[in-house]
């Protein structure tokens, strides 16, 4: 055999192998990557007509399928209050693929899952249609429209309801939202012509990792104030009577920027503070101080022991965006500001969130939950997931000590508009400047604090500061009550 003959041999079995290998991981181990791309139209083609499971939220379905009078396709996706449960259900589309937990749990809504199985079998032998399972969602209907309806219309803000013991979530809204039915349609006209719209529209969650509460990374300002204490108490240099420095102002060596003190409140009336203070009144300069006389990489690994920087998506069954870890490479003045959430701090509304359940859970944070339950069509249970913690944030004592600096910036500090009749709330408010007098408004807190039931985080985005305090800490208060008068 010649060598131009051995080479074109060791060529083809070369090639062979090459596509051998290609075709081995499409079919074995990217096979669930891909089924779950929501760019992927074979898998949605392959059951776009079928009887698909629908989407429940207290007993009712928000997405579902229903028999329409098209000989081509039989079944059609809808979609009930559409607006309120957009951001969590996304859409199904011929022409422009799924999102939300249309995608995420495609194998279970489709029937093609490995526990429908037997399933899939007893509806060949039947000679039936294929039909999805459905999906039983953790949201509380009441709750969830409440949150909804304290966005006002045509403002841009998220709100986020936990239960902090479990990770389940009882409500997450976004404004602006929009109908998914515009874009499930099968008049793919008007569909092109919808979506081309919508797209337009600034803040609009069609796409969960880019926009809402779990894609909108925004500056979380002073909420980020309950990392530098964790992080301070966790060092074993402060404990709850330390002393820290409040100055009106703190200045840098060899450059001409000071970092202002919090100018809403009653900060400028000390030039010292306990942490109570600190906290109730939201003063910049103590926490700046504790980052500067930590370091970088304390603040930071706090931040990631709350989740900073983490992809929650598997646990969330959404599509989520990478919150920012802290920042690196801070001179001074940089890590004074990213300590008070400032500079480039980024946090989705969701992560904030988990920080403070975390908080209110004895420093244990729980796994974000939306699905309660996976129904087969006889309703036969399937999958019921259970709470599973995520990670120790920090200790049981510290926990419990944050709580009570934050229960008091509610009961004699500038969180006092979600204070509640007759029960203990704790809480923090944040405000991260965006220039113009504009802001990003903020409040994460829980209740009660002894014995926590639920958790609210509150974000209003480009507010001034009087719209800001009128729609975080007074709407938290009207879920506090809502959740435990139930």
């Amino acid at each position: 055999m010649n060598q131009a003959i051995r080479n074109s041999w060791v060529a083809a079995i070369a090639m062979f192998a090459l596509i051998f290998g290609a075709i081995s991981f499409v079919q074995v181990v990217g096979a669930d990557d891909l089924k779950g791309n929501p760019l992927n139209q074979r898998a949605i083609l392959q059951n776009y007509c079928n009887d698909r499971g629908a989407i429940i939220v207290g007993g009712a379905p928000v997405a579902e399928s229903v028999k329409g009078t098209s000989e081509v396709c039989q079944f059609q996706r809808t979609y009930a209050q559409p607006a309120l449960y957009a951001g969590i259900t996304g859409y199904f589309s011929k022409n422009y693929g799924a999102t939300g937990l249309e995608v995420a749990m495609n194998a279970q809504l489709a029937g093609s899952s490995d526990q429908q199985f037997f399933d899939r079998i007893g509806q060949l032998f039947l000679g039936n249609q294929p039909k999805g399972a459905s999906v039983e969602l953790t949201i509380d209907p009441a709750i969830q429209k409440l949150a909804y309806d304290l966005i006002p219309d045509g403002q841009r803000g998220s709100i986020v309801v936990t239960n902090p013991k479990t990770g389940a979530i009882l409500a997450m809204v976004s404004k602006p939202s929009y109908d998914p039915n515009l874009i499930a349609t099968q008049d793919a006209k008007a569909e092109s012509t919808n979506i081309n719209e919508l797209v337009k529209v600034p803040g609009i969650n069609l796409n969960q990792n880019v926009s809402g509460p779990t894609g909108e990374l925004l500056a979380p300002g002073s909420v980020y104030k309950l990392v530098d204490a964790a992080a301070a108490l966790s060092s074993g240099k402060y404990n709850k009577d330390s002393v820290l420095p409040n100055p009106a102002e703190m200045p840098f060596p060899g450059i001409q920027y000071k970092l202002p003190n919090y100018a809403g409140g009653n900060c400028y009336t000390q030039d010292t503070a306990s942490f109570a203070f600190a906290l109730q009144q939201s003063c910049n300069t103590p926490f700046a101080s504790i980052a500067l006389d930590l370091g970088r990489d304390a603040i930071a690994e706090q931040a990631a022991k709350f989740g900073f920087g983490e992809n929650l998506g598997d646990q969330l069954k959404l599509a989520y965006a990478r919150g920012s870890g802290f920042p690196n490479d801070l001179d001074g003045p940089g890590l004074a500001q990213s300590a008070i959430g400032q500079k480039d701090v980024r946090a989705t509304p969701l992560q904030i969130a988990l920080m403070t359940a975390a908080i209110a859970n004895n420093g244990v944070q729980m796994s974000p939950s939306l699905v309660k339950t996976v129904r087969s069509p006889d309703l036969r249970v399937i999958d019921e997931p259970r709470p599973e913690a995520l990670r120790t944030s920090t200790t049981p004592e510290i926990a419990r000590q944050i709580t009570e600096w934050m229960t008091s910036a509610v009961s004699q500090g500038i969180a006092r508009g979600a204070a509640v009749p007759g029960v203990q709330v704790a809480g923090k408010t944040g405000t991260a400047e965006l220039g113009n007098g504009l802001n990003n408004s903020w409040f994460t807190g829980f209740a009660p604090s002894n014995n926590p039931e639920v958790s609210v985080t509150i974000v209003m985005e480009g507010v001034d500061i009087t719209t800001g305090a009128k729609l975080t800490s007074p709407n938290a208060k009207k879920i506090f009550e809502a959740v435990l008068n139930k």
